[in-house]
Parts: C-alpha cells; sequence; structure tokens
C-alpha cells in the first residue's frame, strides 16, 4: 500500500501548490489572448504570401526549364 500513501501525499501537495499560485485577472486574460490571436493572424497571413510567392516562383522555374 505504499503506493497509496504516495498518491495521496502528491496530490495533498498539489492542493498546497495550488493554494500558492497566484492567478491572473480576468482582463490580463482578456489582453494576452488577444495580443496571441492578433499574433496568429499575421503569423498567418505572411506565412500565406511567403507560401504563395515560392509557389508563383517554382511553376515559373518549371515551365522555364521545361
Amino acid at each position: 500500500m505504499e503506493w497509496y500513501r504516495k498518491s495521496i501525499t502528491f496530490f495533498q501537495e498539489v492542493v498546497a501548490e495550488l493554494k500558492r499560485t497566484t492567478w491572473p485577472k480576468w482582463n490580463e486574460v482578456r489582453g494576452t489572448t488577444t495580443v496571441v490571436i492578433i499574433a496568429m493572424f499575421i503569423f498567418a497571413i505572411f506565412l500565406f504570401a511567403v507560401d504563395y510567392g515560392l509557389g508563383i516562383l517554382y511553376k515559373q522555374a518549371i515551365h522555364l526549364f521545361r
């Protein structure tokens, strides 16, 4: 039954650690989430442009060397 005692100790330590944790306020969570979403769209547009441009260059290179 050693695993049982270790499990109980583990969960007690988890609860104690969660009580010491400082959680961010709602405004901070909303602000950082907004920044992440905006950054995601910027990177998506950038990667789309690079992929599209490289695709055009690839097609031209294939057509040129045929």
